[in-house]
């Protein structure tokens, strides 16, 4: 009887993903997704913050301890920075959250850093749709409730 309701519990699982999206490309290019009617799952939850390059290393690592089964930054593509070298930090602060996540026990699928301008509606919702599939196929984070 237990093993049914693991494998149910499972078939049930729905990830929480937390996006951090910066608001002059990325946050549009989910707007974008939206009025034109790209389908992503319910999944995500949006953060939008005025550029990639402030979202702390330790933003994502207490999102992921605190429950979120995955996290994504979403920033300008490179040379598009409304703040010139923002996304570069972001990129050099990537580098950090991966080795952070092993110091935590947490798989590095269950991150991600994607450039997304705000042209790039379908792209959005293509990259929300494929972090909600990889996360599903990780299982529920261990340090979720």
């Amino acid at each position: 009887m237990m093993e049914n309701d693991t494998k149910q519990m499972e078939e049930e699982f729905e990830p929480i993903i937390i996006a951090f999206c910066c608001n002059w490309c990325s946050y549009a290019g989910a707007d974008l997704a939206g009025t034109s009617r790209f389908q992503y799952p319910a999944n995500i939850r949006i953060i939008r913050v005025m550029c990639s390059g402030m979202v702390h290393p330790n933003l994502v690592i207490n999102a992921l301890t605190k429950g979120a089964d995955g996290v994504l930054i979403c920033g300008c593509h490179p040379g598009d920075c409304h703040y010139l070298e923002g996304n570069l930090k972001t990129e050099k602060r990537a580098e950090a959250i991966y080795l952070m996540l092993e110091d935590f026990g947490l798989e590095p699928e269950r991150f991600r850093l994607e450039w997304i301008s705000a042209s790039e509606g379908s792209r959005f919702a293509q990259v929300m749709n494929e972090v909600v599939e990889n996360i599903k196929a990780l299982g529920p984070s261990p340090y979720r409730v």
